[in-house]
Order: C-alpha cells, then structure tokens, then sequence
C-alpha cells in the first residue's frame, strides 16, 4: 500500500469524523432529539428549546466536550456506575502508554526505520508503507538495539501502569461492596442442583437441608418457579401501567365498543385496543393468592434462593462444598435483584456443562466460518492478484484514485459491515450457555467477541494477507515467531486503516447514535407513536470493550515495528474518551453492575498483547540476524509473565470473592446500629420471583355495570363478555396456583383505559359518586 492510499482513507474518515461531529451538535439540541441524547437525563437547560425558535440550535458548538472533560471520576462512578469507571480507565491507561510509545518510537524508531537502506527514497506520498516498518532495516544492523531499548521502555512502563490500575481498580471494588451495606446479594445464596424427593416438595427439602446443616445461621428461602412465560406477561403488565398510572382512579363505561385508529405509516385501520369485560374487585379478593403460596410440582425446577443471618454466613455457604456430589446443592452467592436473568435460573445444573461445550464449538464453527469474507477482504489489498482473477477490473483499476480507494479504504469498510454481525451472534451463544445473571451474560458475550475479533483481525488478516503460504508452519511452534515477524510489519498498514475506519468512524457514529435516531424518527413521524420514556438503552460493554482492548492489541504489536500506527491510535483514544463520558452522562443508563469484573478482562488482554509484541519481535531480531537484541528479549518475556503472575496472586482474588474481613465488620455495624433486623425484614420480599405486580393498585378502576343493560350500545360489550373464558378456564399443566387472575384482572384494566384515552373520554374521579348514568353516557 502507498502513503498516497493511507491518505486517501485517513481523508475520507475525517471528513465523516467533522461531518457527524456537526451534525451530533445540532442534533443534540432538536428538542424531539432529546430521548435519544438525553435518555438517561433530560437536561434542564434543553427546556427551553420546546418553545421557540433558537438560532443556537442550528449552530454547531463543542460545549458537550467541556461538560465531559469535567467530570470527575466520583462524579462518574455516582452516576454510571464502577463498570464505567472501569471502561474509562482502560481508556486512561491506552492514552498514557501509547503517548509515551508515540514519543519514543515517531522520533527514535521511525526514522531509523525510514532510512534503514541504502536507497533512493521517492517522494512520501508516492513511497511505499513498508519503508516506515522495521522491515525495511538492514539485516545485523547495528541500530537494531534501539528497537530493543524501546521495547523494553515500553513492556517495563505498561506493567508499571497496570499495577497502579489494578490496585486503584481493587481499591474501588472494595469501596463499592462496602458502600452497598443494605445489598440483598450479600446475605443470599442460590442453591442449584437441589436433589428431588418423592417424600417432601423442594421447599421442604431445602428447609431441612439448611436448618440441619446450617441451623446457626439459616434464616429463610424462596423457592424459584419455572414460569418464564408468565413472568414475562407480568413484568409487560407493569410496564405498560407506569404509562397509563396517571389515569388512576378513572370509570370506565363498558357501553363503549371496539375502536379504531389508523397507522401513520399505510394508513390501515386496526382494533389492537377492544374492551373487555373486569372483574368486581370484591371477586378479585376471592382468587388472590400470594407468591408465598405458590406450590408447583417438584419437577419443575431445582433451585432457590436462601437467606442468611450474616454475609459471613452467605460467603462461606457459597465458597464450600455442600456435599460429596459436587452435581447437587450447588451453591454461590446471588446476584443482585435486578440483575437476575430469570430464564435460565431453572434450567438444569446438570444441563450446563452441556451446553457450554455446545456453545464453544459454536462459537470456533463460527469463528471459521469468518474466515471467508476476511479472505476476501485481504484479496482487495493485494491488486495484483485481484486483477489475475477478475481480468474485466483491469480498466478500473488503472485509474489512481479507484486504486487508492480498494486498497486503502474499501477493505476495512467490507470488514467493519462483517463484523457488525459478531456481536448479537455471541450474545445468543452466552445465552445459550445458561448464566444466571444479565452482567453474566454479557460478560460472557464480551470474552467471546473479545477472542473473536483477535482471532478474525489480527491473526487471519496476518496470516492470510501476507503469509498464506506459510500456514502449515503453525503447526511447528518454534516456527510461528518467524511466520509473524514477516508478516506482521506488512500488514501494519491495513491495521492503520482499520483503526480509521472502526475507530475514528465508529465513535462518530455511536455519538450521533444513528439507530437510535432512526428509530426515534419512525416512531415519531412515521408510526405516530408517543415516545417510551421508560426504555432506556444500557452501555454495551461487550461490543466496546473488545473493541478499546483490539485497538491496545495492534498498539502494542505494531508500536516498534510500525510506529506510524500511533498517532492514529492516540486520536482514536482520545475521542473516544471525550464520546464515551458523554454517552455515560447523558445516554445510557445502569440497571446492572459487575462490580468492575471488567478490568481483569483488560489486563489478561494487555498482558497476552505485550507477551506477543515481544515474541513478534523476537522473531524480527532473529530474521534481522541480531543475536544480542534477540538474546535481550527473551529476559524481557520471562519478567512480564512473572510480572502476571504476582498480579494474579496479588490482586485477582478480590475480584473472584468478596473478603470476609469486609464483610463481618460490615455485619457488626449492622448488629450495633440495630439495622440488622430490618435488613433481615427486607430479605424475604427482595428475590420474590412476582414482585412486579405488587404495586399495581387497581382499586382506583370501577366499573360500570348499569350499563350492560344499556341498549345497542352496550349488545356489542355482552355478546363479547360471553365469550370470555371464566377462570377456571385459564390452566396450564406448569402454573398450578398461580396469580393468574390478578394479572388478568390488571391486564383487561389497562385494556380498558386504553380504549378509554383512544375514544377521547374525559375520566371521572373514582368513589361512590363515579358511576355513570347510561341514560347521560
């Protein structure tokens, strides 16, 4: 590839990077924009804008960067959360490193590379991006040291960096377990794996299990239900009466028939919203039944959730081994309320091992199967072989920009549109695999994305731009040094493109949140539907986090090799430092935390790219036939692994468990300050498995009887309330004893204030007084 193509894309991504920047501050500043830029908050100062004409909001400015550059890390971990303070500093730690990198290897590196040979160097445009890597320096060269020094200076600071990360990191996780005194999952353990018993149902059993075994410290349990389905019909219920919660206390006249509205999109006419027929609220009493009396055969599912006195009573029931069958009472502590993913919570333990290997050999099948378009992708760099295989592109291919644009621009942009797919493919995967939390799950999701896209970007693309010939010598691993080191420095410039492509335009492109304001635009314009304002998007972090740590990857591995990489780095790393705080602040909200379970992701990630920079150029030193700068890298390996190792002896313990020091003085200041029994209090209704409906007050809802007797304008209303299943009607061989009927109950009264708003009917207050007369209806 030539300078002159690097430009051409470095051009076109800036050229979008301005573009979307303008555009996200006007748009930002649109008051129908508001949901999609401020959907964590709506700001205050964005008030004004819903009245009149402002000039200002059609005039770009940078007044979003000044907010997020003032914000403070306490202020951001009150607001997103330790996960996103997280995510921020692996953003700190890229821009510290890589600036030094940038310093040591574009003044000290670089130009030794540039003039490694003996040759007539052509204009830079018009010169190859070869003659900026390593590759071009002469073999025994005795310039080689500086390459070493470098790496050296390099691997030794980026240790020193994430020591004093891991620590911070540590320090805050500690803070953030101890400022939760009141946390549910601290005194909660779930027990999987709960042996069945034709004597006594599973609450039984797990009673006396806990009682005999852990009777000191034993306080309750719940038991959880495998009614996934209905659980899902519940929690919509909810949602849909925070919309309408306003309307409480209104009558709803039953003479009323269906309705119709039409679509703002074809026009349509649709009878989605037709009244049916609500119980008396006196017959609803009859067939309430509490979650606590919910019995489902023991069957269904072999788990639940237990309570403890203490969180040193919780912490050591979930570290030991309850039995001598590890497959049964399988315990660990519980995650948060929130951040229970309910579905897998009754599938089998047995099941899991299963399924993991399943999804594994998924995720490898799909993993191969990329090979294929990046092959493809790597076939466009490399003209002249395009060119033997597609004869009819050789007239195309002459002209100078069309050659600039394939090789520098259009094989990032193919790979990028690729990899869009990956992300939602290794969520389902991690689904499958059965975590018992959502952060679980997308914790899970990123590891995958994160090995995929090392994988598919680094380690194909290498090997299939440049080395395809050479694949056979992995199976040697003595020979794979050598296999990178030739191929790495040649494809440092297709990495210099992608970091254009899928970092300076993506974070355009997650600023302006394009789907988002699409979606708004449907909604708003096309669909003529009011806008959610309970639906908040959280912070992907299993797409971005792989993402910074790729980055940090082709950093690293290309900082001595080709430096010329780094300051497009450096760019991308600080934009995305300014975009991401702003997407914190203003954007996405937090519904679940892991506590900063992130940061040893990164700093196995940065670990494993330092350990193969210096393998990579190790390899380098050896081709250059420079002993002593090889025979120096091999000290430097051992060191860094060493340097793991002490980390991982150090400070990952406090991130697999919680410490008992923590936790007892924690529970002694409950037990002095009397907190203890309320916190005992608050347990047994803080895992209940149908709490969502336990703030629906229907009792404002009164219904019209007088009149069904009305004339045709209530036939339509009787003939349908014949119709009606009753509720002996309503069964399902899982959901014996369920509360069917208040959720049905719920249901059919937001059904019928629905209708009501869509007729345009003024509600009246509710009491005594609120019954409508069907002769002035």
């Amino acid at each position: 590839m030539k300078v002159g193509a690097l430009l051409t894309s470095a051009g076109i991504n800036i050229s979008l990077c301005i573009l979307f920047l303008s555009l996200y501050s006007v748009l930002r500043k649109q008051p129908q924009n508001v949901k999609v830029y401020f959907g964590r908050r709506i700001a205050e100062e964005n008030s004004r804008l819903r009245e009149a004409f402002i000039l200002e909001r059609f005039v770009p400015s940078a007044s979003w960067i000044l907010r997020s550059l003032r914000c403070t890390e306490d202020e951001l971990l009150a607001t997103a959360g330790l996960d996103a303070v997280v995510f921020n500093r692996i953003l700190v730690f890229s821009i510290r490193i890589f600036s030094l990198a940038a310093f040591l290897c574009v003044l000290g590196v670089l130009p030794l590379n540039y003039f490694g040979q003996d040759m007539l160097h052509v204009r830079i445009p018009s010169a190859s991006l070869e003659t900026f890597t390593i590759g071009n320096m002469q073999e025994r060269s005795r310039w080689l040291w500086v390459h070493c020094v470098a790496l050296y200076i390099i691997s030794g600071v980026a240790c020193l960096l994430l020591y004093l990360e891991y620590k911070h990191i540590a320090r805050l996780r500690l803070l953030h377990v101890s400022r939760a005194s009141t946390n549910p999952s601290h005194f909660t353990v779930l027990v999987r794996g709960v042996p069945k018993s034709t004597k006594e149902s599973i609450s039984c059993t797990v009673e006396s299990f806990f009682t005999k075994y852990h009777a000191s410290s034993y306080l309750s349990h719940q038991i959880i239900y495998k009614v996934g389905k209905l659980q899902k019909i519940v929690t919509g219920a909810k949602k849909a009466y925070k919309k309408f919660k306003h309307f409480k206390g209104t009558t709803v006249d039953q003479r009323c028939g269906p309705i119709t509205y039409r679509c703002g999109l074809c026009g349509a006419s649709s009878k989605s919203f037709e009244l049916l027929p609500v119980e008396p609220e006196q017959e609803m009493k009859k067939h309430d039944v509490k979650d606590s009396e919910l019995s489902l055969p023991d069957k269904d599912c072999g788990a639940a959730f237990v309570f403890f006195k203490t969180r040193y009573a919780a912490l050591v029931v979930s570290e030991i081994v309850q039995t001598s069958n590890p497959m049964e009472w399988v315990t660990s502590l519980a995650p948060d309320r929130d951040d229970v993913y309910w579905s897998n919570l009754w599938l089998p333990y047995k099941q899991l091992w299963i399924r993991r290997i399943v999804t594994l050999s998924g995720s490898i099948v799909f993993m191969f199967l990329f090979l294929i378009p990046v092959t493809f992708i790597q076939g466009l760099t490399q003209l002249e072989q395009l060119q033997q295989r597609l004869p009819f592109l050789n007239g195309i291919l002459k002209k100078k920009y069309i050659t600039q644009l394939v090789t520098g621009y259009l094989p990032s942009v193919i790979l990028q549109i690729f990899l869009y797919t990956v992300p939602p493919t290794m969520m389902f995967f991690s689904t499958l695999e059965g975590p018992v939390s959502h952060s679980e799950r997308k914790r899970s999701a990123c590891c995958k994305v994160l090995y995929f896209t090392i994988w598919n970007v680094f380690f194909v693309n290498v090997l299939s731009g440049s080395a395809i010939s050479q694949v056979n010598a992995l199976s040697s691993p003595k020979d794979i040094p050598m296999v990178l080191a030739r191929a790495v420095p040649v494809q440092a410039t297709f990495f210099t493109t992608y970091v254009l492509t899928s970092g300076w335009a993506s974070l355009s492109s997650e600023l302006m949140q394009l789907f988002g304001l699409t979606w708004n635009f449907i909604m708003k314009y096309v669909l003529r539907m009011k806008e959610d304002s309970y639906f908040v998007p959280s912070f992907p972090y299993h797409t971005e986090v792989p993402k910074v740590l790729l980055f940090g990857l082709l950093g690293f591995t290309c900082s001595v090799l080709a430096p010329l990489i780094l300051p497009f780095l450096l760019v991308y790393f600080f934009l995305g430092y300014v975009v991401y705080r702003n997407q914190f602040l203003n954007v996405y909200c937090t519904k679940y935390d892991t506590g900063g379970l992130y940061w040893p992701i990164a700093h196995y990630t940065t670990i494993f790219s330092i350990v193969l920079t210096q393998i990579i150029c190790l390899g380098v030193f050896g081709l250059k036939e420079s002993p002593v700068a090889a025979g120096f890298t091999v000290p430097l390996i051992i060191l860094t692994l060493l340097f793991n190792q002490y980390c991982s002896n150090r400070l990952r313990p406090l991130f697999k468990t919680l410490p008992a020091q923590d936790l007892i003085d924690m529970d002694r200041e409950d037990e002095q300050s009397g907190r203890m029994d309320d916190i005992h209090h608050r347990l047994h209704s803080a895992y209940c498995q149908f709490a969502d409906t336990d703030d629906i007050p229907l009792k404002g809802v009164h219904v019209d009887r007088d009149a069904e007797a009305s004339g045709s304008s209530g036939e339509s209303s009787c003939r349908e309330d014949t119709n009606q299943p009753t509720t002996s009607d309503i069964s399902h061989p899982t959901l014996e004893g369920l509360p069917v009927n208040r959720l049905r109950h719920a249901v059919r009264s937001l059904s019928s204030i629905i209708r009501l708003q869509k007729r345009g009917l003024s509600p009246q207050p509710a009491g005594p007084s609120a019954d409508v007369n069907p002769q002035t209806a």
